[in-house]
């Protein structure tokens, strides 16, 4: 196996398990927490969430960009729940409920860039400790 590949399972592997963490972590706050603080929180690990699968799918994708993905995709969710159609299929589906939400709510967009500028910063300390190998590790 080379060491492109290994370094790619690798960056594959320490993905699926931050995207895992984020799922216990928003789990755990759920439980101990309640009102504003478990509802943001949420924000933010949703977008971390959603970069940690960023990286699972494109494992050579550049830190920023990885962040910009995240934060692009939980704006345009958060948009999307303008129209409604969020909240029809959330009454219908727990899934559409944990994926899409149900009502548009403006701090929302501040806790999604949150959670995207952590994802970012710690994408970029853990490659700068692999050593700038592949994806989480190039800078940027």
């Amino acid at each position: 196996m080379g060491i492109f590949l290994r370094a790619r399972l690798g960056t594959r592997l320490m993905a699926c398990s931050a995207a895992l963490l984020t799922v216990a972590a928003g789990l755990g706050i759920r439980s101990a927490a309640s009102g504003v603080v478990a509802k943001y929180a949420g924000d933010a690990l949703y977008t971390l969430l959603v970069l940690a699968l960023v990286v699972l799918v494109a494992p050579r994708v550049r830190p920023a960009v990885a962040a910009w993905v995240a934060l692009g995709f939980s704006w345009a969710v958060e948009l999307f729940q303008l129209t409604g159609v969020p909240a029809e299929l959330s009454a219908r589906s727990t899934l559409a409920r944990l994926v899409l939400g149900t009502t548009f709510n403006v701090p929302d967009l501040f806790w999604y860039a949150t959670g995207a500028a952590v994802g970012w910063a710690v994408h970029r300390a853990v490659g700068a400790r692999r050593g700038g190998r592949q994806s989480f590790g190039t800078t940027g």
